[in-house]
């Protein structure tokens, strides 16, 4: 190998090392961080060398990386960061620069390497593990939606018997929400309390309603925030509807259960063929095959 690649591929991946820690390792402002920020902006300028310059530095790379990504992989990365609740640790900028240099990174070494070993198997290998680099961020923020989707449907029917029994009590549907919100600890919580600050601010009801259910992208919620709004719109009682959908939820639970076990005898069926029946086979029947074939050689 001529030094010129392996002199190219240190500088790069010296240059990638620090934007990396960055976009994965960096933390977020705390609430009084950003609370002043938000309420010294416009009133003083920053000297050149200033608190200002420091924190446009982040500015900068964060726009760098999302001039150099398409809008279609940002909108993309925005809908599964929704889903996943958008978690602080991982926002959309962040990610946006994880993937240029993932991809950036695995691409210098896969160039150090099709260098030293020449050949189409090399370079399709390269070229495979950039695109698995670049699509890892991704990769990892939809499987936290997932878990946090499978969250929300399992608690969905018991947050609906606790507002049952607070719109039954005589509590309005918000108070129940905002009661059922208190009271968890989920992800289902989180989006409740959200949607009433949403109604705080001003948003109308049913549109921060259909936001909750576009947030979350889970089918029963959708189901049921579907429910309620055709219910304030015609005036159907929301008591009924909550007492109907409760029942409905605690029956696709059971339903889910009940098909998670009829698929348990499916699944064993591949490790029992592969990896316990053999080994089986081979201590029942290896002494009776070994002492056939001494019986036929001697």
């Amino acid at each position: 190998m001529t030094p010129a690649p392996v002199l190219a591929g240190a500088v790069a991946v010296a240059l990638a090392v620090p934007l990396l820690g960055w976009a994965l390792f960096a933390r977020p402002q705390d609430a009084a961080a950003r609370t002043r920020a938000n309420l010294a902006r416009g009133l003083a300028v920053a000297g050149a060398g200033g608190p200002a310059a420091v924190r446009s530095r982040p500015r900068l790379l964060a726009r760098l990386a999302r001039a150099l990504t398409p809008m279609g992989t940002v909108a993309r990365l925005n809908r599964l960061a929704g889903a996943a609740g958008r978690p602080a640790d991982w926002p959309v900028p962040r990610l946006v620069a994880a993937k240029l240099v993932l991809a950036a990174v695995s691409a210098v070494l896969g160039s150090l390497v099709v260098a030293a070993r020449p050949g189409a198997l090399t370079v399709l290998m390269a070229v495979v593990l950039t695109g698995v680099a670049y699509v890892v961020p991704e990769l990892l923020l939809y499987s936290r939606g997932q878990e946090r989707q499978k969250a929300i449907a399992l608690e969905l029917a018991d947050t609906l018997d606790q507002m049952t029994i607070a719109v039954e009590a005589g509590l309005g549907f918000e108070s129940a929400m905002a009661r059922a919100g208190r009271n968890g600890r989920g992800p289902l919580a989180q989006e409740l309390v959200r949607t009433l600050q949403d109604i705080a601010v001003g948003q109308p009801r049913r549109e921060a309603y259909l936001a909750l259910a576009e947030r979350t992208s889970v089918p029963d919620l959708r189901r049921f925030i579907r429910a309620v709004v055709q219910a304030d719109a015609f005036g159907v009682s929301i008591a009924d509807v909550l007492r109907t959908q409760a029942q409905e939820m605690r029956l696709k639970r059971r339903q889910r259960a009940e098909e998670k076990a009829m698929q348990i005898p499916v699944k064993v069926i591949f490790p029992l063929i592969l990896c316990i029946l053999p080994t089986l086979f081979i201590v029942l029947l290896g002494p009776a095959a070994m002492d056939i074939v001494g019986a036929f050689s001697g």
